[in-house]
């Protein structure tokens, strides 16, 4: 077996019990290179469909590359897609033209989020997010429990010896699943290779840039790179020095910015 085939059969296997502890899981989609490969190994987890709800936070400000991806993948996969605006954010004139990111990001992302958890009543979020990613996210457990005003403990995380995993929740609390915890940002791109999987075409260089991390458009700078395919992004990955969320404004806003927003419930 090999190292890809340990980390996606892993993966299935979280997929697998996730599906059967919770009684309403939900699936948040950003359409990126992550999410994407969430949506293809819970096909391969689930007889090739995925059973079910797919949530795209949809803040306004997506690219317009991501949305024409969106209406593609959806009816390519045949998901049962939610789409979640923040309209009363939206409606008080919240949005990156008078606020700082960090405020935005709360208000058209994780606001947004807790809506359609309230709407919805998910008790499971099953999420794309990896630890090598920042230090903050390295602090995750594979089950990690929110309370019910979304918070997490990122200081008191429970153990998961022997896959022993949490899934008893008191009414409101919620299960944030992480199939993709230990794959590494070298991992997913190998992984898409492998398997032929489709990404938007903004992960690939045009015109000496390419966006290595998606997020909203006023917010996310491209790297410079001559990366055009697959094979010519994972040989730059394993030279760089440049953190991969290192184009997302809302990060770098303020000092332990995305602590504190994850800590209030952000992805």
């Amino acid at each position: 077996m090999t190292h890809l085939d340990r980390l996606e059969s892993q993966a299935i296997y979280i997929f697998r019990e996730a599906f059967h502890a919770f009684k309403k899981p939900a699936m948040p989609w950003s359409m990126g290179k992550d999410s994407n490969v969430l949506i293809w190994l819970a096909s391969k987890a689930f007889g090739g469909r995925v059973p079910f709800p797919v949530l795209h936070v949809d803040t306004t400000y997506e690219f317009p590359e991501m949305l024409e991806f969106r209406d593609w993948a959806t009816k390519r996969y045949n998901l049962n897609l939610v789409v979640k605006i923040n309209e009363e954010a939206r409606g008080r004139g919240v949005g990156y033209e008078t606020h700082d990111p960090v405020t935005v990001t709360h208000e058209l992302k994780t606001a947004a989020l807790q809506q359609a958890m309230a709407e919805h009543g998910w008790d499971a979020l099953i999420t794309g997010i990896r630890r090598d990613e920042d230090s903050t996210r390295a602090k995750e457990r594979y089950f990690s429990p929110r309370n019910a005003e979304f918070e997490w403990d990122y200081k008191d995380q429970p153990p998961e010896f022997w896959n022993q995993f949490t899934t008893t929740i008191k009414p409101g609390e919620h299960v944030r699943v992480q199939p993709l915890l230990d794959w590494t940002e070298v991992d997913i791109w190998m992984y898409i290779k492998r398997e032929g999987i489709p990404i938007p075409r903004l992960y690939f260089s045009r015109n000496g840039f390419r966006y290595r991390s998606m997020g909203c458009w006023p917010i996310t700078k491209a790297v410079e790179s001559d990366a055009v395919t697959i094979d010519e992004i994972i040989h730059e990955l394993r030279h760089t020095k440049t953190s991969e969320r290192a184009g997302r404004a809302q990060d770098h806003h303020e000092r332990n910015a995305m602590q504190k927003l994850r800590a209030k419930g952000f992805m």
